[in-house]
């Protein structure tokens, strides 16, 4: 196991993350995450040792509490995970059901790692009513509890003591950056996304953003974008506008399960878009490209299977 991730999450940039890390500059002294969901790529950066601290934001609350507890508590959260997933046995759907609803109306961390380990596709669906809706997946009982308490004690060790987690509207999240920071931005994936989208509890506006990117501009801001892609011909979502003046780069996600299904053997291929002020900092384009996708401490770290033997 090279990087850990304890959440699923459709939508997720862990398969395309180690490209993304080399277009970090060498010092990083701090990897802002504004849409961090998943956090694929604070980890993949706090893996290859690139940052010094990390912010971890999202408009999802009780994600935020969820990563606080994997970060800061991980037996807990690990504990109650294992607990959950041992108790569901023989019932597997009715308890994904009760867990469900129980959820929706504590909003509990341990709860919600269940349904994300569950839930089909990985996929978090609200209702009009923001609560959580999706199905689960009947073919699987979710992550194992020993994966579980190795993925979270990963997580933990790589991010403890130097993450500050936030829940705010990504707006307030880049008015306060220094010149060694860099923000990476995955907003919800607009290319499938309209005015209100279940996928998501926040609908970010194609031109609020890119006001938002003119500012970090203005402001010499280091900065990478995930915001469209395209299966084969077809495109997914508004390419940013060239005014902008960042450097787009297209990066290979695999092939598309949709298309094979439909007998078509096509590449998803994702966006990234840097900053000039970034560009800057890493010198020779090229030779950030040349650099190969691994994560050289982690491939050196063994991650334990049982936390209370983690420092």
């Amino acid at each position: 196991m090279r990087v850990p991730h304890p959440i699923p999450y459709q939508g997720s940039k862990r398969v395309i993350a180690g490209h993304i890390v080399k277009y970090l500059p060498g010092k990083v002294g701090r990897l802002i995450e504004p849409f961090a969901g998943s956090a694929a790529v604070s980890i993949a950066v706090a893996c290859d040792q690139k940052a010094e601290r990390f912010m971890i934001n999202d408009v999802n609350e009780p994600l935020i509490a969820l990563w606080d507890q994997i970060i800061n508590r991980p037996e807990k959260i690990a504990t109650a995970y294992e607990k959950l997933w041992k108790d569901q046995q023989g019932k597997e759907r009715e308890f994904y059901d009760r867990i469900r609803h129980d959820f929706n109306n504590t909003r509990r961390p341990e709860y919600f790692l269940y349904l994300l380990a569950r839930c089909v596709k990985a996929a978090i669906r609200y209702n009009s009513n923001g609560e959580f809706n999706q199905s689960p997946d009947n073919r699987r009982k979710g992550m194992r509890p020993s994966t579980m308490f190795s993925q979270i004690a990963g997580v933990s060790r790589l991010l403890k003591g130097r993450t500050t987690l936030t829940c705010k509207d990504y707006r307030a999240i880049l008015q306060d950056v220094g010149p060694a920071d860099v923000i990476y931005m995955d907003p919800p994936y607009q290319g499938v996304c309209g005015e209100r989208d279940r996928r998501y509890a926040q609908v970010v506006s194609y031109e609020s953003f890119v006001t938002s990117l003119e500012e970090l501009n203005s402001n010499n801001v280091s900065f990478i974008v995930s915001y469209d892609g395209r299966t084969g011909a077809k495109k997914f979502g508004k390419t940013l506008p060239t005014s902008l003046q960042l450097t787009h780069i297209e990066i290979k996600a695999g092939k598309s399960s949709q298309a094979t299904l439909l007998g078509r053997d096509e590449d998803t291929v994702e966006s990234l878009y840097l900053s000039d002020p970034l560009v800057s900092r890493l010198g020779r384009l090229e030779e950030a490209e040349e650099q190969p996708a691994l994560f050289s401490h982690c491939a050196k770290t063994e991650i334990t299977h049982r936390l209370s033997q983690a420092p």
